[in-house]
Parts: C-alpha cells; structure tokens; sequence
C-alpha cells in the first residue's frame, strides 16, 4: 500500500469547495482516498489546516475529515527539524512550514501531495534556485 503525505495547501483546498484550487484538489485525494492509501500528516500541516476551522468554530469537520480518511499525524522530531533545516539551506525559497512538510513525508517514507509546484519541485529533487 502507497504511503501518502498531504500537505497543508491541498487539504484545505480540498475542504473548501469556494477556495480556487478545491477542483484540482479533489482530482488529486480523490483517486488516493479511493485506492486505500495510507495518508500520514506532519504535525506542521495538522496545525496550519486548524486554523480557520477553529476560528469559525467547524475544527469537528476537519477532524471528522481526517479520521475518515484514517490519517496519521507524525510528530516533528530532531530528525525531521534537522531534514526541513537542510532543505531550507538547500532551497533558501523554500518556506519553513513547506520544508516541514516535505521533511516529514521522506521521513515517514511517503510521498508528498501538495498544490505549491516549487515545493513539487523540490520533493522531486529538481533543482530550485538560491
């Protein structure tokens, strides 16, 4: 079985059927949701995708979303602060929320699914400009 990680930006998206990227989101989860995949989300991602919902009082959706689906939510760790520190030396662009994310997805072994293409480009292992 695929091990899957989502990102904070395709979840939301997903969520969120006015947000501009909610189609392009469900094609992406859909297929994964369907396929069994086993999702797994760091604990950076978890918080950044509470934030709304707790601030409009529907974090039990999101919960409920995310129990659905069966997802895992890993710990950030000194491994995976150490991964998301060298991914940021690497690719200075690269924001700290997005090294997290993609730190803990290699650390889980899991690929990363996420909307952001200069993140898809470093997850990819293509080279991003200092």
């Amino acid at each position: 079985m695929a091990r899957i990680a989502f990102d904070a930006d395709v979840v939301i998206a997903f969520l969120d059927a006015g947000d501009t990227q909610h189609e392009r989101a469900v094609d992406l989860l859909r297929p994964l949701l369907e396929g069994g995949a086993e999702i797994v989300i760091g604990a950076t991602v978890y918080a950044e995708v509470m934030v709304r919902p707790l601030a409009l009082g529907t974090g039990d959706r999101v919960e409920a979303f995310l129990d659905a689906m069966g997802a895992t939510v890993l710990a950030v760790d000194r491994d995976v602060a150490q991964r998301a520190a060298g991914l940021r030396a690497r690719h200075r662009p690269l924001r700290l929320p997005d090294a997290l994310s993609l730190a803990t997805a290699r650390a889980a072994g899991a690929e990363l699914v996420t909307l952001d293409r200069r993140l898809r480009r470093v997850a990819r292992g293509e080279h991003e400009p200092h």
